[in-house]
């Protein structure tokens, strides 16, 4: 019987989105629709900029500043600082008023607009199409409204008015054909925008003196009449002024009033003084009195009362106490104090003679305010009213002030140049040299480019658009990969010429092997030089429902063939492509490898990145076998599950494979720990072997599990045939 091996996966036009390789085919295909509107819009543009009259733009600048001086600024306002008033609400409140009616209509008059073919409609004649529309109501007859008001609309398309950024600076731009009349109208618009702010200053400062100018005679006569009430009561109350702003009852109720504090302050020194005389001739001390000692009397009484004591000393020396000599200067001792004691006396009497002098003066005093007090009381009475004519007398005078400081302000700022407008000139308008409409070459540019762009753009959204029709599946061959396996030609059914496929389907033993059907979305391309196309596989496994984790698989064989290991490196490298993939491989043999692996990470002697590593020229991690044997792994079901765990937080795909055959212990550890068991076999589906299998998987705890079978494809002389 021929042989043949099994070609590669075909790559084929998916349906479904289309893809940038379908979007750059298609604008290959259409081409023509993208070159022929851009050559035509280019050829229509370069006609368009060289055809089209010119247009020239002239532009002004104004500066918006306040151009009073110090000297020239109103007094209440001289402290201010005027530039602050100026903020981008005036700045824009400033723009409208440069465009105006007023403005415009004097520029109008100015430039001569009025009769100029550009600007003013009524020149031209009325065309067929226009007089229709007038006929119709549909358009406005130049000819029935006022010169002026016919050149307002063309004035306003050419004029454009703006403030530069977030300055105070004001630019007056205005188009015309003439380059000429662009600058000159520039520059008039500016010049008539100032004129007009110097006449509103004008006029605002000459209905200010008009105003003032009537008040103040009337104001003068109030005043006048404030100020006698003001006198007449003052005399007829007698509320007569003394020093300062008191009136004379209630200064002399002051002068009292100190008079009165002074005799008390005398009164009090006095009785001290002698109550402290009192105090020192009672403790025999009167020599210490001032008024005693500054005495002359007393102060030679005291010298001979110091010489008689030393006289005495020095007789003691030598008679005895009753000697009489002894009491001779005794004698004359007692004498000498009692002269210094009764001089302390008088002195004592003498100030409390003062002192009640003192008392009779703060007595009397005392009276006089009493009565004085009953005057300024009737006075205050009358003072109150007196305040208030004095504050409307002061009220009226004080508004005159004002009103002659306003109105002699207002009279110098009527004068000519006294009134400067809040804005100048910081840039006339020049005779501009280069049309600013039309830009040649950056219209040309533009609207060829974006004809490019809007023709390319309507073939890729057609192409978009019309994505979910089915596509024809197109085989494209490729080399059959080197050892590639064989098998009898003409053994399984053929689904498509020269391609394969992997069926997953749940097993009933007993049931024949039926091909089910296909799913509508075309499953992703299979992986380059492998035998099987894992669509339908990957489709039904992210059918199965998880939460926050990766999904778990079991690959299995039956026999000791090579479809487990095909399978599950095939299956874990299509998965790569669209997440992350670990492949996990298991060997239930007694053998073990020389290499740290998964038994080693299970029993806690690596870790993680001691044992995962890179599959060549893919994005496929992978964990190999372990050197120690699987026993350890059955023995520690826990540390299986926390390896398990740890996996599934870092990837999206846990592929666990068996390299050799099976073993029911292996098969009921890991099946319930994954979430579907793939059995890659292509025995028959009545096989003994395959319904052990699927029933143990069943039995260990598996949630789902599928079987994995290969299709034999003929030889290309049987196909023809």
């Amino acid at each position: 019987m021929a042989q043949t091996y099994v070609a590669p996966y075909p790559a084929p036009v998916a349906s479904g989105e289309a893809t940038i390789a379908d979007l750059l085919r298609s604008m290959r295909t259409h081409w023509r629709y993208i070159a022929i509107p851009t050559i035509l819009v280019f050829i229509a543009a370069t006609i368009f900029v060289n055809v089209v009259s010119p247009r020239y733009t002239g532009e002004a600048k104004l500066i918006l500043q306040t151009a009073d001086s110090y000297y020239t600024r109103p007094g209440q306002d001289r402290g201010a600082d005027q530039t602050q008033l100026i903020d981008e609400q005036a700045v824009a409140s400033q723009v409208q008023v440069v465009m105006s009616r007023d403005i415009a209509r004097e520029a109008i008059r100015r430039l001569e607009l009025v009769g100029n073919p550009e600007f003013d409609p009524g020149v031209r004649d009325v065309g067929l199409l226009r007089g229709l529309m007038m006929m119709l109501g549909l358009a406005k007859d130049p000819s029935v409204r006022a010169p002026e008001d016919r050149v307002l609309e063309k004035y306003y398309d050419a004029l454009l008015v703006y403030p530069v950024g977030k300055s105070r600076i004001v630019s007056i731009e205005f188009r015309s054909k003439d380059p000429d009349l662009a600058a000159k109208a520039a520059n008039t618009i500016a010049e008539l925008y100032l004129a007009q702010q110097e006449d509103a200053k004008k006029d605002l400062a000459r209905s200010a003196s008009t105003w003032l100018g009537q008040n103040i005679d009337a104001l003068r006569t109030r005043v006048a009449d404030a100020e006698a009430k003001v006198e007449a009561f003052r005399a007829r109350t007698g509320l007569l002024m003394g020093s300062g702003t008191n009136t004379l009852s209630a200064q002399q109720l002051s002068e009292l009033s100190a008079q009165l504090a002074q005799a008390r302050t005398a009164q009090s020194d006095a009785q001290a003084k002698a109550q402290l005389v009192r105090d020192l001739i009672r403790d025999g001390r009167a020599f210490e009195i001032p008024d005693v000692a500054n005495n002359e009397l007393i102060r030679r009484l005291i010298e001979q009362r110091i010489n008689l004591r030393a006289q005495l000393a020095l007789e003691l020396r030598t008679l005895m106490p009753q000697h009489p000599r002894i009491k001779e200067l005794n004698a004359q001792l007692q004498d000498l104090e009692g002269q210094i004691r009764g001089a302390a006396e008088r002195t004592a009497r003498t100030l409390e003679n003062d002192s009640r002098i003192a008392g009779g003066r703060v007595q009397a005093l005392q009276a006089a305010i009493d009565e004085q007090k009953q005057v300024v009381v009737q006075a205050n009475e009358n003072e109150v009213q007196l305040r208030a004519l004095e504050r409307e007398a002061r009220t009226q005078r004080e508004q005159l002030e004002s009103y002659l400081t306003r109105y002699r302000e207002a009279t110098a700022r009527d004068a000519e140049n006294a009134a400067p407008p809040d804005a100048r000139i910081v840039s006339r308008a020049v005779v501009p040299q280069n049309p600013s409409f039309p830009k040649k070459l950056p219209i040309v540019a533009i609207t060829t480019f974006a004809t490019l762009m809007l023709s390319a753009g309507a073939i890729v959204a057609r192409e978009l658009l019309g994505s979910g029709a089915p596509r024809p599946m197109v085989p494209v061959p490729a080399p059959a990969p080197a050892g590639a396996p064989v098998g009898p030609a003409g053994s399984g059914p053929l689904d498509r010429p020269g391609t394969s496929d992997i069926r997953p389907e749940p097993l009933r033993p007993g049931t024949p092997d039926a091909a089910p059907a296909r799913a509508e979305a075309l499953p992703p391309p299979p992986l380059r030089g492998s035998r099987y196309d894992f669509g339908n596989l990957i489709e039904r496994l992210e059918r199965i429902k998880v939460e926050d984790r990766a999904r778990r698989l079991l690959v299995t064989g039956v026999d000791r063939g090579p479809e487990a290991v095909d399978v599950g490196r095939g299956l874990a490298l299509t998965l790569a492509g669209i997440g992350r993939t670990i492949l996990v491989e298991i060997d239930p043999d007694e053998q073990v490898s020389a290499e740290k692996g998964f038994t080693d990470l299970v029993a806690g002697e690596v870790s993680f990145a001691d044992v995962i590593g890179r599959e060549p020229g893919s994005k496929l991690h992978r964990i190999p076998v372990g050197t120690l044997k699987y026993d350890t792994v059955a023995a520690e079901p826990e540390a299986l599950d926390v390896t398990l765990s740890a996996l599934e937080k870092t990837y999206d795909w846990v592929v666990c494979v068996f390299r050799v055959n099976v073993r029911t212990d292996l098969v009921r550890l890991f099946a319930p720990r994954v979430d579907a068991v793939v059995i890659a076999s292509n025995l028959e589906p009545a096989s003994q072997d395959l319904v052990r299998t699927y029933e143990e998987a069943r039995e260990a705890g598996a949630s789902d599990v599928m079987v994995a079978r290969e299709q034999a494809v003929p030889e290309m002389g049987e196909e023809a045939a």
